[in-house]
């Protein structure tokens, strides 16, 4: 039995095969008197690879009753296409219908709207776009895991359940057993003390806190997994449920954490140009004109370094009408931090030395008492895609930020042993996996590079 071969290695390959398998769906199919043209898609790469089957095959009138969304076997002889736009086709020998759709497929029409196709999210990746997307969301997985594998990185895994609040904003999906319908309640709230975990328990909006643990022992380490955030927002860079790439490095200050962002960055860019080739040339012809300056940029220019005093002074001076007032102790918007990445600077910027009252409580303090080391990297059509800092290695420090947000040490104990028992400095940061696929593909809304996108009202698939 001849073994299928995929469309992509068939593409690619440099000979002809007088016996050559191919499995997939039908994208078009064109009769004539004599034969049909039929497109066929795999999956394997943005490229269909064309069958001629003519009237001699003992199904032919079968064939001719194909249609698109169909799933096919082609058993055939891969020879040189007379056609332009692709190197081999397939003459047909046997044409086996594995599943005939029916005339109500809901993807008949060459292009659909993003709209729509949120609405189809099970069957949006048969399009070309969305094929295309979640390749290069598959190929920037691997990059990550090389990249840090690599520079000798651990890869950790954090949970998913948790305790704690790690950003402190109190956006947390509750996860419990107890019954909904016959809650007991202590105190107004839910008695907790009945529940699986005994204490009061959330999804995750970040495994940092976890991670952090296993620096201050393996040393270099990152996590990278699913990240939740009940946060009642309908933007287009929101979404419930996103994954996060989270470093951690001991013995590594600020700017090392920089460093890092800014290599990991123009890395993982670079890679995606040179591997994902044919993908990327569809975003830059129909979604984003601009994409490939964009990311040749973000490859090829020095990152900005910016203090946060600074951004504050160049965006007041700008003279642009914000629909966010520029004042200084407020964290930057997303208008903000484009006009520095697309307009004033025209590359990446990195803003760092926050005010200590918008960032949380593990950012280490900076000397003068009203900073912290943190750093935001910024690009272009996006604004921030990494948010990290030095994390605060000083206990008592540490005690007296987390008191002075208005969280309970007790519930900190285990971290806070990190600090008594060896603490070393040490940094990390977030990046935003799906906010860099909307860099690297120009998709301007995070719920078209996610495979199933959860917001508020919306959990169907």
């Amino acid at each position: 039995m001849t073994q299928r071969q995929k469309i992509d290695q068939i593409l690619n390959s440099t000979e002809s095969r007088d016996v050559t398998v191919v499995k997939g769906w039908v994208r078009t199919r064109r009769d004539s008197k004599t034969f049909s043209f039929i497109e066929i898609n795999d999956g394997s790469c943005l490229k269909n690879i064309q069958v001629i089957a003519d009237n001699t095959l003992d199904n032919y009138e079968d064939v001719k009753k194909i249609t698109t969304g169909s799933a096919v076997s082609i058993t055939g002889q891969q020879v040189a296409s007379k056609g332009k736009g692709q190197r081999w086709e397939l003459v047909a020998t046997a044409v086996d219908i594995v599943h005939l759709t029916p005339d109500d497929f809901p993807l008949q029409k060459k292009r659909h709207g993003d709209e729509y196709l949120r609405s189809v999210a099970h069957l949006r990746p048969r399009t070309n776009k969305y094929g295309a997307i979640f390749r290069i969301r598959s190929e920037l997985s691997y990059a990550i895991h090389r990249f840090f594998k690599e520079k000798g990185f651990r890869y950790i895994h954090t949970p998913i359940i948790t305790a704690l609040d790690c950003e402190g904003a109190g956006e947390q999906f509750c996860v419990t057993t107890l019954p909904l319908d016959n809650l007991t309640l202590k105190d107004g709230k839910p008695d907790y003390l009945h529940d699986f975990f005994s204490k009061e328990s959330s999804l995750t909006v970040s495994g940092q806190l976890n991670v952090e643990m296993f620096a201050l022992s393996l040393g270099d380490v990152y996590t990278f997994g699913p990240t939740f955030r009940a946060e009642n927002s309908n933007t287009s860079r929101h979404v419930a449920e996103f994954w996060m790439v989270e470093p951690e490095m001991a013995f590594c200050d600020l700017e090392g954490n920089m460093d890092l962002g800014e290599e990991m960055l123009q890395h993982l860019c670079n890679y995606i140009l040179n591997n994902c080739k044919d993908d990327i040339e569809l975003f830059a012809r129909f979604v984003d004109k601009s994409l490939l300056t964009t990311l040749e940029s973000v490859v090829t220019s020095p990152f900005v370094r910016l203090p946060y005093s600074e951004a504050i002074d160049i965006l007041k001076k700008s003279n642009r009408n914000f629909e966010f007032e520029i004042v200084a102790g407020r964290d930057l918007q997303s208008e903000h931090e484009r006009y520095l990445t697309e307009e004033h600077f025209k590359k990446p910027v990195i803003v760092y030395d926050y005010p200590k009252e918008i960032k949380a409580f593990y950012m280490r303090l900076n000397d003068d008492g009203k900073t912290v080391a943190a750093m935001d990297v910024l690009v272009p059509k996006i604004g921030e895609i990494i948010g990290g800092s030095q994390r605060e290695e000083r206990l008592p420090v540490l005690e007296q930020r987390i008191s002075t947000t208005g969280l309970s040490r007790k519930n900190y104990w285990w971290y806070l042993d990190s600090r008594r028992f060896g603490s070393v400095p040490h940094s990390g940061f977030g990046l935003g996996f799906d906010r860099l696929l909307m860099l690297l593909t120009g998709v301007s809304n995070i719920r078209d590079v996610i495979p199933f996108p959860r917001t508020p009202n919306s959990i169907e698939f």
